[in-house]
């Protein structure tokens, strides 16, 4: 796909209606492959031109075009959106469990390890990755001590990272943010960050050792060559 700005390809098409087949449209500025165009004054709608066929499109209840978005057919989040002069029907068309068709949302009005995702008006519950929590605040998980006092990080990651490290571990290495073991967890490791627990995840690829608290190739780490 390729986003694409052209003043009087946008003139002649401005006043087409959308969802229908443009039938005395200028051409195509390209003929092959698949090009999305803004609209020149509305944010949920945007002009299609699919192998020179081109077509006005309305972005689903809750997206907006902005030539960047991937969630359903070019469009996006309407909150990821900047339109700037473009006007949106942001008009919301709710259904149990989605304010909007599209959408993002919290599960609960407490601390929460997962969310709802919504597509064409059916809420789906998503886990955060294991250690992070959802923050309505970027529709996405994130620490749970950066939601401080909303979520208590040591109920979360299970762990409360102690006041004083031992200057001779492997731990103390780290320091600043010294390092622990998640007891039978070959991916998984703990970090302190100003005193609050931190579940972090290997790289793909990577299993964690115990034994230099750090990530590496399996067979470094016989014990978790498997895991």
């Amino acid at each position: 796909m390729r986003i694409c700005a052209h003043t009087v390809f946008f003139a002649c098409i401005a006043f087409a209606n959308a969802g229908i087949l443009l039938q005395h449209a200028p051409a195509c500025p390209e003929h092959y492959g698949v090009q999305a165009y803004a609209h020149p004054e509305l944010c949920d709608q945007f002009f299609l031109c699919t192998n020179g066929t081109l077509t006005v499109e309305t972005c689903e209840n809750g997206l907006l075009f902005d030539g960047k978005g991937a969630v359903h057919n070019h469009c996006n989040y309407h909150w990821a959106v900047a339109c700037g002069e473009r006007k949106a029907d942001l008009t919301p068309y709710s259904t149990p469990g989605c304010e909007y068709q599209f959408g993002i949302y919290p599960d609960s009005a407490e601390c929460s390890t997962s969310y709802v995702k919504c597509a064409f008006g059916i809420p789906q519950q998503e886990p955060c990755t294991p250690g992070l929590v959802y923050d309505e605040r970027i529709h996405g998980c994130n620490w749970p001590d950066l939601l401080q006092p909303f979520c208590n990080p040591e109920a979360v990651v299970g762990f409360k990272c102690p006041t004083k490290v031992p200057a001779n571990t492997q731990s103390a290495k780290f320091w600043p943010y010294p390092r622990f073991p998640v007891p039978g967890d070959c991916h998984r490791l703990i970090t302190c960050v100003e005193g609050n627990p931190r579940l972090i995840t290997c790289e793909e690829g990577k299993v964690f050792d115990d034994q230099n608290l750090t990530c590496e190739d399996p067979e470094l780490v016989p014990h978790c060559g498997h895991a």
